[in-house]
């Protein structure tokens, strides 16, 4: 049976962090509006809209989501910090036979971008997902393992009846991970292929 694996992308496969500080602060200055980026980025995750409307009006979060994201060409991709293991990670799905799906709540495009500037190229791209969404786009391509870092991804790996393999390199501890109901907890990617080799043999 062919394997396909999903990825989530900010803190599981990149630290988007410094790229997504430096946007926020951008941000900040041009509209005049103050923004904790530190506390911003410490909550990756959950949709841009959502943390937009703690700093804007409701009224103005969907113009301030669009001009972010054209900020974030300009100041996110030259801080982008690539985890440790990823790359490990996507060649040990490739090493046996695999694609790899990247399901994010990020703009599809924007993170095809960031994707292009560290050299990682997913076989398939889906952005703008969230939680049980990301579910949907996992069982269109079929993956039957969901590697996130976030509550959310747990709950979109479940949704597609995924195995939920959660990464504490995000918001959540290894205990946090696994009481939310993660199939299995790992400290970061380098610990991957291991697992993979073990789950494709046990398939």
């Amino acid at each position: 049976m062919s394997l396909t694996v999903g990825f989530d992308l900010d803190m599981t496969l990149l630290d988007t962090r410094p790229g997504i500080r430096a946007t926020y602060d951008a941000l900040a200055a041009e509209t005049g509006t103050a923004i904790d980026s530190g506390l911003a980025v410490s909550r990756l995750g959950p949709p841009l809209v959502h943390e937009l409307a703690n700093w804007f009006p409701a009224e103005r979060v969907a113009a301030v989501a669009d001009r972010y994201r054209e900020l974030y060409v300009r100041h996110a991709m030259s801080g982008t910090l690539v985890l440790p293991g990823a790359r490990e990670a996507v060649a040990a799905v490739r090493a046996l036979g695999g694609r790899v799906a990247v399901i994010t709540g990020k703009f599809e495009r924007n993170a095809r971008l960031q994707l292009d500037h560290v050299g990682l190229v997913p076989d398939v791209l889906v952005g703008d997902l969230w939680a049980e969404t990301k579910g949907d786009a996992l069982r269109e391509h079929g993956a039957a393992v969901y590697v996130g870092d976030h509550l959310g991804d747990i709950v979109g790996a479940r949704a597609a009846g995924a195995v939920a393999v959660a990464v504490a390199t995000g918001p959540y501890g290894t205990e946090e991970l696994r009481a939310a109901g993660a199939d299995v907890v790992l400290d970061d990617l380098t610990q991957f292929p291991d697992w993979l080799a073990g789950y494709r043999s046990a398939a």
